[in-house]
């Protein structure tokens, strides 16, 4: 009886599991080639072991300038398309183990933008700190920041959700060793509390040149 319940308490737990239950979602699957062009590169750049990690959405893949930004620092860059926190549950080890580098930092916007497929706040924070969690792994020690999900105006409508989800993964970095949580709203808005136009591209979501100055 006893390995029934304890092979019962196994299944239970592994159906709950983040990885289990986001591995096989068609939007999930639909980024493995990006997954598998990361790992090409680990494969054939060699990268310094004191380079900085930027990792996820196309915020961080769109930013052109970001070697240049961080100097002396070297960069690892690891953005792509419409990334969610969904996905970097499923993929995180794949995207950060390979690596010995010397902060990690994470930019994840698109778990909440005004879709019926939404994630409430208090998901995205449980989904983060699982991310957080397969980083601390193999990094236990690195220091790891999270951007805080921009104000857009493509967005605007679902920003008091997006404040929510950020002052709850604020909450998390809080409490955590070597985690830190990058307030952005000062440097995006304007006097009237809007989003400023001139740091956005013109599809009022993704930050112009002026905005990743910023």
């Amino acid at each position: 009886m006893r390995r029934y319940i304890i092979l019962l308490i196994s299944f239970i737990l592994l159906s709950c599991s983040p990885i289990i239950k986001y591995q096989n979602l068609p939007e999930v699957k639909f980024w493995e080639k990006d997954i598998q062009k990361f790992e090409q590169l680990d494969k054939s750049e060699k990268y310094p072991e004191n380079a900085i990690l930027f990792a996820g959405s196309s915020s961080i893949r769109f930013w052109t300038s970001l070697g240049k930004d961080m100097t002396p620092y070297q960069v690892i860059q690891r953005g792509y398309g419409g990334a969610k926190l969904t996905d970097f549950v499923v993929y995180a080890g794949r995207i950060f183990n390979p690596h010995q580098c010397k902060a990690i930092v994470l930019f994840i916007a698109n778990d909440i933008t005004g879709s019926d497929k939404d994630k409430t706040p208090s998901e995205v924070a449980v989904l983060f700190r699982n991310v957080l969690k397969t980083i601390r792994k193999v990094h236990p020690t690195t220091p790891v920041f999270w951007i805080a999900i921009t104000l857009t105006e493509s967005r605007w409508k679902v920003w008091p959700e997006i404040q929510k989800a950020n002052a709850l993964i604020k909450e998390i970095c809080n409490k955590e060793r070597n985690t830190y949580f990058i307030n952005t709203d000062y440097a995006f808005l304007n006097e009237k509390g809007l989003p400023k136009d001139e740091l956005f591209r013109d599809d009022k979501l993704h930050p112009s040149e002026k905005g990743y100055a910023a």
